[in-house]
């Protein structure tokens, strides 16, 4: 009898632990695939501009590092919105749903102002980062300056899917970005290579999809979105507002750490690319690649933390604390399991990886060791990105912060900067050094992040 009811107790936690998986696979799939058209503009600018010329594959390259930092710290500052909304959603308070889309596109056009204006001063500076070749220069400068446009329409675009997240009407964001990611391709093929009356661009080109389809992207989702039946009282094109001080300073005081998070990590690369540029061609368009397909293998783990804060915020918002930290846990135990596979095929077709993006043998060669170095950070960098959403599912962002400050630049840059540009190790490794740096600025970031987890657990737990 004794043995009889153990064995329903294990069969009952089985039965639950599958069924949160599965929940969070539910969130966490359409998220992915959202993600994945994100990557695929990044990747189509990339492979189309690197068949164009060698040129404006640098272009993108060094254009791509210094406008993103920018506009995903002012993502990062909205993100907030997800489990503030998710959580209105439980109590079915339409009311503040709509007040805090209303001052999250007061804060938009505030942020948009602002980093346009420092975009546009950015280009001033790069002849002195770059001073090899005048034509590059050139080229780059008009490219940030088209490129700034794309700004209000990305972030207004971003309000409406961590609305869309927050309502869990995942379906009809996945579909959006189907729709923008077919629309995408062939916009972005005439405006690269020219088609009738349409001269060709090159990157230049590029820019301007970029501008076209985020707008596209913001407008189609505003409609569906209001046109949703569960959405119908959410007023999404409420653009312009009374600002609210309270709640603006509350998404700033959620926002800024989260804001700041990206910034740092994604500045990192943008530091290293600048230094890589220095280098020759082969080297900058390779560091580029291995860039490019670890974002791509970022949207999993990424997408899984999303998930994972929904649903740790869900959980806490109805007081279930214990179930909030058993769902961060399998989530960890789910990131790690897909990020060894991701790592295991990662090694084996690094060469055919490589490929895709650039037909140039020398390309390849550097491409595929550097993808390898990628996949080797896969289980450290999975652990970190879930670790930081379940962080934010309790809303402790500013330990975030500080974490990726101290692991990426304390630690990572300086380490990196070592291996590849000095010979106080070793002979300069290039782009290798500054990889075999991520490597361990994001495994020390893995473990504080975990031990940051522990420690709001049972602190969580004695309340």
């Amino acid at each position: 009898m004794f043995i009889k009811s153990i064995k329903i107790k294990k069969r009952i936690y089985v039965h639950k632990y599958f069924i949160e998986i599965k929940k969070l696979f539910r969130i966490a799939i359409p998220i992915l695939f959202t993600q994945i058209v994100y990557i695929l503009i990044g990747l189509v600018n990339i492979v189309m501009s690197g068949h164009f010329s060698k040129i404006d594959a640098v272009v993108i390259s060094m254009g791509t590092s210094i406008w993103l930092p920018i506009i995903l710290f002012s993502h990062g500052i909205l993100l907030p919105l997800i489990p503030l909304i998710s959580e209105f959603n439980v109590i079915n308070n339409k009311k503040n749903i709509n007040e805090y889309i209303k001052q999250a596109y007061v804060l938009t056009i505030i942020m948009s102002s602002i980093t346009m204006f420092v975009l546009h001063e950015i280009t001033y500076l790069i002849p002195l980062f770059i001073n090899k070749n005048l034509y590059l220069v050139t080229k780059l400068k008009l490219y940030l300056n088209i490129i700034l446009y794309s700004i209000p329409g990305y972030l207004f675009l971003q309000i409406l899917r961590c609305v869309c997240e927050s309502l869990l009407l995942i379906s009809l964001e996945m579909m959006i970005s189907f729709l923008g990611i077919l629309l995408y391709v062939p916009i972005n093929y005439i405006f690269t290579y020219g088609y009738n009356l349409v001269p060709q661009f090159g990157s230049i080109g590029c820019a301007i999809s970029t501008v076209l389809i985020y707008w596209i992207m913001f407008f189609l989702t505003g409609i569906l979105l209001s046109k949703s039946t569960y959405s119908k009282k959410i007023k999404v094109f409420n653009i312009f507002n009374k600002p609210n001080i309270k709640i603006l300073t509350k998404l700033f005081k959620l926002g800024i750490p989260i804001g700041l998070t990206i910034f740092f990590e994604i500045t990192l690369f943008t530091i290293v690319a600048l230094l890589i540029s220095n280098m020759s061609i082969e080297e900058a368009i390779s560091h580029q690649i291995s860039i490019s397909f670890s974002s791509l293998i970022f949207v999993i783990p990424f997408s899984l933390s999303i998930a994972t804060t929904i649903r740790i915020g869900y959980y806490l918002g109805l007081g279930l604390k214990n179930k909030a930290k058993f769902v961060s846990w399998i989530a960890q135990l789910i990131g790690i399991i897909i990020s060894f596979f991701i790592c295991f095929i990662s090694i084996i077709f690094r060469k055919q990886i490589a490929a895709i993006y650039n037909l140039n043998l020398d390309i390849i060669n550097i491409s595929s060791y550097l993808i390898l170095l990628v996949s080797i950070y896969q289980v450290s960098d999975s652990i970190q990105i879930i670790g930081c959403g379940i962080l934010k599912g309790y809303q402790d962002t500013k330990s975030i912060f500080f974490i990726t400050f101290f692991s990426y630049w304390i630690l990572g840059l300086p380490i990196g900067y070592i291996l590849s540009i000095t010979d106080w190790i070793s002979s300069p490794m290039g782009p290798a050094g500054f990889w075999i740096g991520f490597i361990i600025g994001f495994t020390i970031a893995a473990i504080l992040t975990v031990m940051r987890i522990i420690h709001i657990q049972k602190k969580d737990m004695l309340l």
